[in-house]
């Protein structure tokens, strides 16, 4: 198997058939039969993956490609796929094993991804096709990042690996520790889309990306797990609490927003990264606020290191900014906000809210909200269920400063950590996160959901003539 022929090939080395057949040959029916060898399975793939590459290297780029090309394009891609998915069913665990030197190391996801397209060729994409996708519309992507939803969803899949990936990535991030020490001198910390801020046992954490309405995007997410993590790195934070700050949209300029979800512009414009932020964001900041930070000693008193948090509610929480409610310990909501989860508009997945959500809801309202973008008014009967208090916008930071009194007890965070642990065990995680990573990785390169970026942008562009 190592002396580059594909048997199923009559002879014909691997890799040189993409240029016998041509662009319009039908693509190879069967991929590569995997044994038990890791080495050799892995040159399998190499070999299966290079000559996928080569036939697709004959079609011209996604954008001017007929529909039969595009066609074509797809089969060369999910055959490829499909021999990722029969690899990985066999080696996840050896592979993570190699990745991670035998689990004496907790690279997070971007590291982990990277080391895999050195020492696994084909495996994921590598740095230069992860590059050429990120000058490209969502639209005209290959779609790469697919091949990443396939690869974390089989380590997530895994007990061992996986519960070791979701662990590595309660660790701090890079830059965290130098961030605690500014904050720790001036009891404030600016970047670039948050603000944090010390206010006697507390800290504030701002969102302000107002140009959007306070809508995610790959720099609000890697500045909220800064904050995060300084904030429960911090020994004299007892509580957090979230909160929206002043945007400048025009329909709501100089008013508080809590978040308007995901920002669909940059979807649109292919800048809303898969493993930084559809799957960093889960395993990472969202999972910090549920269960903290892992522990170096967990004989110190359990394996993570939480603390109470807080949310405050101007004007919204759509999309994303629903979901961090899910896993805080109070909201509080302004009279005449509102929630949401437009996941049926936007055509991807909500994040963990299809995990969260039907423990505060029951079955029945959580499908109304997941599946038809039901609002929950903060004068709904429903809001109970989502909301601790709802105030006149001139009570909401008198009622914040109450919790964090009521939520700085030595015992809370305990109590806390007990609670997640009987509300959402690490298997149901895991087990979520594995399918999740899959989904969500082939949702935001669907048609429908691309075709919904292009009408949004559509309209943002008529609206700012």
């Amino acid at each position: 198997m190592s002396d580059g022929t594909d048997r199923r090939g009559a002879g014909i080395p691997a890799g040189s058939r993409a240029f016998a057949d041509g662009p319009d040959s039908p693509a190879l029916a069967d991929g590569p039969a995997f044994y038990s060898d890791l080495a050799a399975d892995a040159r399998l793939l190499a070999r299966h993956a290079a000559d996928t590459e080569q036939r697709l290297a004959l079609l011209p780029p996604s954008p001017g490609r007929t529909g039969a090309q595009a066609e074509r394009a797809t089969g060369l891609h999910e055959s490829c796929r499909a021999a990722r998915h029969a690899f990985l069913a066999r080696h996840a665990d050896a592979v993570y094993d190699v990745l991670t030197a035998g689990r004496t190391r907790r690279p997070r996801l971007p590291d982990l991804a990277a080391q895999a397209a050195v020492r696994f060729p084909g495996l994921v994409p590598d740095a230069a096709q992860l590059a050429e996708e990120r000058g490209r519309l969502q639209a005209h992507k290959e779609g790469r990042e697919i091949d990443q939803g396939i690869f974390f969803g089989a380590l997530l899949r895994s007990s061992t690996a996986g519960t070791h990936l979701i662990e590595s990535m309660l660790r701090p991030a890079p830059g965290s520790a130098d961030s605690l020490a500014e904050f720790r001198r001036t009891d404030r910390l600016e970047l670039p889309a948050v603000l944090l801020e010390r206010r006697g046992e507390a800290a504030h954490v701002t969102f302000r990306n107002g140009h959007c309405l306070n809508a995610e995007d790959n720099r609000l997410i890697a500045g909220l797990e800064t904050a995060i993590d300084v904030a429960l790195l911090d020994d004299h934070v007892r509580v957090g609490v979230l909160r929206g700050g002043p945007v400048t949209h025009p329909r709501h300029a100089g008013k508080r927003v809590f978040s308007a979800g995901i920002n669909l512009k940059e979807l649109h414009a292919g800048a809303i990264s898969f493993v930084d932020f559809l799957l960093g964001r889960e395993l990472g900041y969202v999972n910090k606020l549920a269960r903290g930070l892992l522990r170096e000693d967990p004989t110190a008193g359990g394996a993570t290191a939480g603390k109470p948090w807080v949310g405050v509610v101007d004007s919204f929480a759509i999309g994303g900014g629903m979901q961090l409610l899910l896993v805080l310990d109070r909201v509080i909501a302004e009279e005449g906000a509102f929630l949401s989860l437009p996941a049926a508009d936007e055509g991807i997945v909500p994040g963990l809210g299809n995990l969260r959500l039907t423990r505060l809801t029951g079955a029945r309202t959580a499908r109304q909200i997941i599946l038809s973008g039901r609002r929950i008014h903060t004068a709904d009967p429903a809001a109970s269920l989502l909301v601790d208090e709802v105030l006149p916008t001139a009570a909401l930071d008198g009622a914040a400063e109450r919790a964090v009194r009521e939520l700085a007890g030595p015992a809370v965070a305990a109590n806390r950590a007990m609670l997640t642990l009987a509300e959402e065990p690490l298997e149901s995680l895991r087990g979520y996160l594995a399918e999740f990573a899959v989904v969500q990785a082939r949702r935001i390169h669907s048609p429908d959901v691309i075709a919904k970026t292009e009408r949004h942008q559509a309209r943002s562009g008529r609206a700012s003539v």
